[in-house]
This record gives C-alpha cells, sequence and structure tokens, in this order.
C-alpha cells in the first residue's frame, strides 16, 4: 500500500508539472539590453531564458521574400509593398536588420528546447495568405523544425490554410477573440490564443477548452497582477514582455 501511495504522489507530481503554466516571449526576449523585438537577439535571449516559446510575426514583401516583423510599416516603409533589399538598407534601432524567417529558423534550430510560435500576419488577399502560409511551413520544413513550430493568426482563412497544408498534428491557435472554443474544435484548431482582456470576460472558456482537449494562450500579459491572474487560472500560455517576472510567479 505504501508503495503504492508513493506511486501515486510521484504521478500526481509528475502531472502537476507537465500542466503548469508556460511562458512565451512576446516578439522574443526583447526587454534585455540591446536588444529589439523579433530580432535574432531577442530569440537568442528567449531561448538563453529557458521559455516555452518564442513568438515571432511573419510578412511577405514586394519581393516575396518571407521576413520576421511585427507591423507593416518599417519607418515609413510599408513592409508588404516594399522590397526586402530596401528594407534591410535600413537598421532597427539597435542596429540589427529584419531579419529574413530563414535566418530566424536558423537560430531557432540551434535550440529547439525553446519552440518557435509562429504568427503569420494579415496580408491582402486570400491567395497571397495561402502562398504566405504555404512558403512559412516549406521554409520551417528546411530546417527539419515540423515538431518545433506552432502558428497562430488572427486572420481565420490563415489558420484553415494552416491546417490544409501543415502536416497533421500542427498546432494552430486563433488569436481574433470571436469565435468560442467549440467554434474553433469545430474548425480544426488545436487551441485559442485570446487577449487578456477577452478571456477576463470569458474565463469560463479556459475549462471548456481544456474539457475539449485544446489549450489556452493569452496575450499579451505583463503587469504582475495579470500574470497572476492567468496561472491561477490554470492557461497553458502567457504571452508576454515580461518573461522574468512570469518566471518569477511561476517559481522557475
Amino acid at each position: 500500500m505504501k508503495k503504492i501511495l508513493m506511486l501515486a504522489a510521484c504521478l500526481f507530481a509528475v502531472s502537476a508539472i507537465s500542466a503548469q503554466t508556460q511562458v512565451i516571449a512576446h516578439r522574443g526576449f526583447h526587454a534585455k539590453s540591446g536588444s529589439y523585438d523579433n530580432t535574432i537577439s531577442s530569440l537568442k535571449n528567449a531561448q538563453e531564458l529557458g521559455v516555452y516559446g518564442s513568438e515571432c510575426d511573419v510578412n511577405e514583401t514586394a519581393d516575396g521574400v518571407l521576413v520576421v516583423i511585427h507591423g507593416i510599416m518599417h519607418g515609413k516603409l510599408n513592409v508588404q509593398k516594399t522590397d526586402y533589399a530596401t528594407l534591410y538598407a535600413q537598421a532597427l534601432s539597435n542596429g540589427e536588420r529584419i531579419p529574413t524567417l530563414d535566418e530566424y529558423l536558423e537560430q531557432a534550430a540551434k535550440n529547439t528546447a525553446t519552440k518557435l510560435i509562429i504568427e503569420i500576419k494579415d496580408h491582402s488577399t486570400p491567395e497571397q495568405e495561402t502562398r504566405v502560409v504555404k512558403n512559412t511551413i516549406a521554409a520551417v520544413k528546411r530546417h527539419k523544425l515540423q515538431n518545433d513550430v506552432e502558428y497562430i493568426a488572427f486572420r481565420q482563412h490563415v489558420c484553415d490554410e494552416v491546417l490544409k497544408y501543415a502536416p497533421k498534428g500542427t498546432k494552430i491557435a486563433y488569436l481574433n477573440g470571436t469565435l468560442t472554443p467549440e467554434y474553433c474544435k469545430g474548425l480544426g484548431y488545436t487551441g485559442i490564443d485570446y487577449n487578456i482582456s477577452t478571456m477576463k470576460k470569458h474565463p469560463e472558456w479556459i475549462k471548456q477548452c481544456h474539457d475539449l482537449g485544446m489549450t489556452v494562450n493569452v496575450w499579451t500579459v505583463n503587469d504582475t497582477a495579470a500574470l497572476q491572474w492567468c496561472i491561477d487560472n490554470g492557461v497553458d500560455y502567457i504571452t508576454t514582455d515580461n518573461p522574468v517576472e512570469a518566471n518569477r510567479l511561476l517559481g522557475k
């Protein structure tokens, strides 16, 4: 009986560890001195910090190059309407250049303990979005990172195309906050990734997701009280610009 109780305690401990909320560095860990969001340095920083994941954003330039940058504007240049050479010529504030997706994936492959959470941004037409999805998935395959990359998107069409073209079992979460967990499950998504304000309005969605076998990610959670709310409510992932504080609250 004693051995059975000890075994049960061990299993419970393992279950508790595996179910613990995980941290995703929003656009990498860019709060560190000398870094900038969505750069190679921010990804390296996230990997060195040892967080579960590092989120990044993918846009396509006018000449079809996939680049890692959050917004469509780089200074006065529209990323999606500008060729890559022109974008590359303008350094970011920390001296780095806008990285290509291939460059980002090269760094990701150096430490796959940190997952890469790729957000595919909205583009001007469904046809372009499909192309971006297919080329992103192809790049991930070239770098042999199929098991180390997860996808998120605001556009339902993008999510649907990832499900269509990515390997079976690839994780994909919807960002827009407009669909119920049940609806997302019906579409084939593996999780929801909603803003903290949306989740506070619908905390019941956390349990609903878990009952459906889905994951819950919450963005972008930075202050201590909001981080603690996510932890207390058992979300699976917290996307944050403050991964150090998130780790502290989680005892990591």
